[in-house]
């Protein structure tokens, strides 16, 4: 097993420990430590809804095991990570509290623990988080033996472990492209899908499904990319989390396909549920490199495949948008049918819930 590992300064007693033992460039790839917010921000691709959260340390080390294959890429990789709120030189409002993770091709594998404030020193939190990383590594690797970790009664390590089906695995590989779940075995392709990260999914979804169902007169397919443009991929445990959601009678697709030109090649003549604010993205320059030829092309490209857009209106900046109030390119427009306002006035954000539930 080769390793990338990431951690944003807890746990990087765990790197010196590894690197110490001669031959240790058999095993480490890299290891790199994202301190600062920028730094951290730039190894994600994005701003995490938290910095220090079992979220947060799964998708460090799904970046560290895309490095990893891009380090070896026919290799037996694992990207491993660590974030952690450790004792400082200034009183913390929060928990002293350590993330870990590791991912590989077929497992992601996740551990929590909340230390115990005062009686440690930050070298005394510091090695019993190191020790945790080092552990943490020898199950990736299914290591025999593990490192004894002096923790106190009352702490207590919170662990979750997924192996992913084959046809998962396959997916994050990228050996297909989509997979089918649920309803969706059974069925042939669909001709009105609802794409969202749907993190979480809520009432308001369910009820735009409805409507589009009514509308279209099609049955309604959820769709989940595993791919973001700006993020690492969805791991297992996210994967799980997600389309524990859906019920075993609703047809939903894990897919690869994070941008609308993709979708459309993969379900071609079907109509898309989406939201005003999406809409207008998908019309925006700026996600084409600035390209107004780009945009073009991918909003053409979209239409050639025989796809249109259900759009739902949103709230933004303190009032409700519907389609009719957007300024979109004249093709794409062409390619849309809104949702009047009578029937859908209802703004719940995926968002504001998972901020709300942390809080």
């Amino acid at each position: 097993m080769r390793l990338v590992i990431a951690v944003t300064g807890g746990g990087s007693g765990a790197i010196s420990a590894l690197l110490c033992v001669p031959g240790a460039s058999r095993s480490i790839l890299a290891a790199t430590v994202p301190y600062a917010t920028e730094a951290l921000i730039e190894w994600l691709g994005a701003k995490p809804d938290e910095f220090c959260s079992a979220w947060t340390a799964r998708a460090m080390a799904m970046a560290a095991f895309l490095r990893a294959k891009k380090y070896d890429v026919g290799g037996d990789t694992c990207g491993v990570a660590c974030t952690a709120s450790l004792a400082s030189d200034r009183p913390k409002h929060g928990a002293h509290r350590a993330h870990l993770a590791y991912q590989t091709a077929t497992t992601t594998a996740a551990l929590s623990l909340e230390l115990v404030k005062g009686p440690r020193s930050r070298a005394g939190e510091e090695a019993i988080v190191a020790a945790l990383m080092l552990n943490h590594i020898a199950e990736a690797c299914a290591a025999r033996g593990r490192l004894v970790v002096p923790l106190f009664e009352q702490e207590q390590i919170q662990t979750a472990r997924i192996v992913a089906p084959q046809d998962q695995r396959d997916l994050l590989a990228g050996r297909v492209r989509a997979v089918p779940l649920n309803a969706a075995r059974d069925k042939p392709p669909p001709l009105a899908v609802f794409p969202g990260a749907f993190h979480p999914m809520h009432e308001g979804h369910r009820e735009m499904a409805e409507l589009a169902r009514q509308m279209l007169g099609q049955e309604v397919a959820f769709e989940i990319s595993i791919l973001n443009v700006d993020k690492p991929p969805l791991d297992f445990i996210e994967i799980a989390e997600r389309t524990g959601q859906f019920s075993v009678n609703d047809a939903a697709w894990l897919t690869r396909a994070p941008i609308f030109t993709e979708k459309a090649e993969l379900f071609p003549g079907a109509t898309f549920i989406v939201g005003a604010d999406t809409i207008v993205r998908v019309g925006q320059e700026r996600y084409y490199g600035g390209q107004e030829a780009a945009m073009h092309a991918a909003i053409e490209k979209i239409a050639s495949h025989g796809c249109r857009f259900l759009v739902f209106g949103r709230k933004a900046n303190g009032a409700f948008r519907t389609l009719g109030d957007l300024q979109l390119p004249a093709r794409l427009a062409q390619i849309c049918q809104e949702v009047p306002k009578n029937l859908f006035c209802r703004d719940i954000s995926s968002t504001q819930r998972r901020r709300r539930r942390s809080s």
